[in-house]
């Protein structure tokens, strides 16, 4: 994989340039007629995910101080402010998409032999969003509050990686439950989701896709108990109940009984409870799948400090897109190469070392090979548990 390349190109031979050159010709037919082509932007805006660039002008200078150097990097024509700032705005951000599905395809069919979370054989997934915040002045499309802009991220983390498994980007005020409309649903997986899900005719499809929801308990739905089971409450478990709802609307989509498990959380003293359609696992297992789902809050938090969505190199909705979703389509081509090359190292120590070394001509396995995660001195005090994750 090495072969005398930098470290940033043996991470982008993690993407096959021939299907990426499929998806141009998809999603980008005008490409040959420009000279600064799609695979020129996609390594321009990748290198300063990497090197964590801040600007344009940063990019710019990073690749043209030193003759020679965006040659060797792959890139076939001159980078500057101008091209990139033209090309976030004229390119189809649907291209990046396209390729970040290629990728999390590809990244899932090598962590598939990741342990399962629990000693479950069936994926689960935690499902969430986040808001990406952007200057109201710089973004007025993307007005939201009348005082904030953003986009939201909606996204279902396979616990395997943890790697994304759907996303989507749409507007701030894109309801999280709608989202689940355009989820693909997998036979005998586990969808486990906050609340702000709770909706009955889409928790219907779940279930009739024959995959089963684990979610938290919405206070206003008026149910009353058809049975208790015994559970043991020297743990945190409080009750294990068959419920029937009664609420005007709930019985016309979901007539039948729905399993309630609560849980008394004696760290922030209050009581949970979460609904599933899943009656054989222990309560105490169905608890702890919901618990699972902190991952893809620590998931958004590492993203949004190791990659550069906080600062966008354009203002435009298109170039916004560009630039989540190249970041997006980074974090997954560093995914597959560290997998590929059966690196141990944590992803958040992976990142950190390749930004300090993306010019270097050294193989990853042997840049990595001297990096031991286990010594102290490599943790600080405000570190994420993400990297314990990966």
């Amino acid at each position: 994989m090495n072969a005398g390349k930098m470290a940033f190109s043996q991470v982008m031979a993690s993407i096959p340039h021939w299907e990426f050159q499929r998806l141009t010709r998809a999603h980008d037919q005008a490409d040959g007629r420009r000279q600064f082509s799609s695979w020129d932007h996609f390594l321009a805006l990748a290198f300063a995910q990497m090197t964590f660039r801040e600007s344009l002008r940063d990019i710019e200078a990073c690749l043209t101080t030193q003759s020679g150097l965006a040659y060797h990097l792959g890139f076939r024509a001159r980078v500057t402010r101008a091209t990139l700032a033209r090309a976030n705005e004229e390119r189809d951000w649907r291209l990046f998409a396209a390729l970040a599905h290629k990728l999390i395809a590809r990244a899932r069919s090598l962590y598939q032999d990741e342990p399962g979370v629990l000693d479950l054989d069936a994926p689960i997934y935690a499902v969430d969003s986040t808001l990406i915040e952007l200057s109201l002045s710089l973004c007025p499309w993307a007005n939201w509050t009348g005082h904030d802009a953003a986009v939201k991220l909606h996204l279902a983390l396979d616990l395997r990686g943890p790697l994304p498994a759907f996303l989507a980007v749409t507007s701030a005020e894109h309801h999280d439950v709608n989202w689940l409309d355009d989820l693909p649903i997998e036979p005998g997986s586990f969808y486990v989701m906050d609340r702000g899900y709770v909706d009955f005719r889409r928790l219907r499809r779940i279930a009739d896709a024959g995959a089963f929801f684990v979610i938290r308990e919405r206070a206003d739905v008026r149910y009353y108990v058809a049975a208790s089971r015994p559970v043991d409450r020297t743990t945190s478990l409080r009750s294990d109940q068959s419920i029937r709802f009664n609420s005007r609307y709930v019985p016309r989509n979901w007539p039948d009984l729905m399993r309630r498990v609560s849980i008394f959380d004696t760290e922030e003293s209050r009581r949970l409870a979460f609904w599933t359609n899943q009656w054989i696992l222990p309560a105490a297992t169905i608890a702890e799948l919901y618990r699972q789902r902190w991952q893809i809050e620590l998931f958004f938090r590492w993203v949004k400090q190791s990659l550069r969505i906080r600062t966008f190199y354009g203002t435009s909705p298109n170039a916004v897109r560009v630039q989540l979703w190249t970041a997006i389509c980074t974090y997954l081509a560093i995914a597959i190469a560290r997998k590929r090359l059966g690196i141990r190292t944590n992803l958040t120590t992976f990142v950190q070392v390749l930004s300090l070394h993306a010019l270097s001509k050294v193989p990853l396995q042997e840049l990595f090979a001297k990096v031991d995660t286990s010594e102290a001195h490599l943790d600080t005090a405000n570190q994420l548990e993400f990297n314990d994750l990966c």
